[in-house]
């Protein structure tokens, strides 16, 4: 199992941008798939954006497709969120998320990661 932690939240304005980052530690897998899911007060936690820890395939929800970037250092085994044009809409608690799931696409629901981190707050005002 491994151990995710999240970082780089914030409060900024409409049109700014930040970067999370998803520390990973513990025993992964080079199908492992990672991802950020995000879930706003009174809203049932939706997918972000994935990708795939080797190769670094990615999918994106159609809500966040031109503004934000997903991405991983292998390296320093780190999962970033890269978020541009920041909106009101996207203010959530952010959380990274990784599936040992076999899939020859990238899956997307939630019920196929088994591990989460604690989350990390981003506020976009108007």
């Amino acid at each position: 199992q491994v151990q995710l932690v999240e970082s780089g939240g914030g409060l900024v304005q409409t049109g700014d941008s930040l970067r999370l980052s998803c520390a990973v530690s513990g025993r992964t897998f080079s199908w492992n798939t990672m991802a950020w899911f995000r879930q706003a007060p009174g809203k049932e936690r939706e997918f972000v954006a994935a990708i795939k820890w080797s190769g670094g395939s990615t999918r994106y929800a159609d809500s966040v497709t031109g503004r934000f970037t997903i991405s991983r250092d292998n390296a320093k085994n780190t999962v970033y969120l890269q978020m541009n044009n920041l909106k009101p809409e996207d203010t959530a608690v952010y959380y990274c998320a990784s599936s040992i799931k076999i899939s020859a696409s990238i899956v997307t629901t939630g019920s196929a990661f088994g591990s989460w981190g604690q989350g990390t707050q981003v506020t976009v005002s108007s």
